[in-house]
């Protein structure tokens, strides 16, 4: 379980993340990844939020049995990976329907590759 402060819970947060996030697609799902761009307004910096997780598994992916289970399983694997994004950031990992059937070690497996390729191309500066 991911504890409170490490969730992405408002739609503002979310739609940040899906929509100007970088973006990387596998088999099973979609990894939108946005890191914080270190420009601050004036004013006192705030301290550094740690980075955040969020997940959206539609009813494609299978019947409310397998929704929950397929994001308990990115759940735990994402918790296992949070901490080498920078503070900040926001995760969002939408499932999706070739989840249900996939094992652990190919979520996990795409999973990584997404993020490899999403914060690869935050740094190239691409959002897409």
């Amino acid at each position: 379980m991911l504890p409170p402060g490490r969730r992405v819970r408002t739609a503002d947060a979310f739609g940040r993340a899906v929509r100007g996030g970088a973006r990387a697609g596998r088999t099973t799902l979609v990894v939108h990844l946005v890191t914080p761009t270190g420009v601050q307004e004036d004013g006192p910096t705030p301290p550094p939020q740690p980075a955040a997780a969020g997940f959206v598994v539609s009813r494609a992916v299978g019947g409310a049995v397998v929704r929950n289970r397929v994001r308990r399983r990115l759940r735990h694997l994402v918790a296992d990976r949070l901490d080498v994004l920078p503070d900040g950031s926001e995760l969002v990992v939408r499932a999706l329907p070739p989840s249900a059937r996939a094992t652990t070690d190919e979520l996990a497996a795409d999973l990584d590759g997404g993020l490899r390729t999403a914060q690869r191309r935050r740094r190239a500066g691409g959002a897409r």
